[in-house]
């Protein structure tokens, strides 16, 4: 089977340097783009499994091209970006961006967000073939259908809002969702503000990870929002 196939958008050459042995080190195939125009035409033609982008490109900001990229495809997007204030995270991922990567990083973290974002590739290829009824990660398995959930086949009983919650993350996982996303996508028209979002992510937290203090599957991004991990996701918290 064929190594995915990753489109590296970035001008600055050290940089890109890096990340191409990193990929070519791993056995990943990859194709590199120094502008934003060049980068949508290859992404159109060569139909890449994910990319990988820089956000200040010369011709074009990087935001925008996510926005052109997700008019016709889903393909995972990590950023890798050397704008670190929680605005420019939140205007990236809001546009359609699955994960973001601040320079300087290391080669180890880059590698484990690109096997996140691969994995679910995998598990909407799986979901697409599968009775789409139930999601499972580890212990916990939510039936859709019913509207129950269940860690380790114990019914866990869960209040509408947790339960909308938990759906919305189970059916991006591995995607991080900001605050304005999740409070627009449960609620609409933003009638929780974001410490009341806290506190519903908490008791959600408390009752689907109480079974042990090892159990992670929900991630906190400071200042940004929350991703559903699956489980043996192998990267720390932001």
């Amino acid at each position: 089977m064929n190594k995915p196939f990753i489109l590296v958008v970035e001008d600055d050459k050290p940089i890109r340097k890096l990340i191409t042995t990193t990929l070519e080190t791993q056995g990943y195939r990859y194709h590199t783009a120094e502008t934003g125009e060049v980068s949508i035409i290859e992404a159109i033609s060569r139909q890449p499994d994910l990319i990988i982008l820089d956000l200040g490109l010369p011709d074009m900001d990087g935001v925008d091209i996510i926005k052109k990229v997700r008019d016709w495809s889903n393909v995972p997007i990590i950023v890798v970006s050397a704008r670190s204030e929680d605005r420019d995270k939140i205007e990236a991922l809001d546009a359609g961006a699955d994960d973001y990567l601040t320079k300087p990083f290391s080669v180890e973290e880059l590698l484990a967000r690109l096997r996140v974002s691969l994995r679910r590739i995998r598990y909407d290829s799986d979901k697409l073939q599968k009775d789409a009824s139930q999601f499972i990660n580890g212990p916990l398995r939510i039936d859709y259908a019913a509207g129950c959930v269940w860690l380790d086949e114990e019914e866990i009983h869960l209040t509408p809002s947790e339960y909308k919650l938990l759906c919305l993350l189970a059916k991006n996982v591995g995607k991080v969702l900001t605050h304005n996303y999740i409070l627009h996508s449960i609620w609409g028209s933003h009638p929780y503000d974001v410490p009341a979002l806290r506190v519903f992510m908490a008791t959600l937290r408390k009752k689907i990870e109480k079974k042990s203090a090892q159990l992670r599957l929900i991630q906190t991004h400071i200042g940004i929002g929350y991703r559903m991990l699956q489980v043996g996701d192998d990267f720390s918290d932001r």
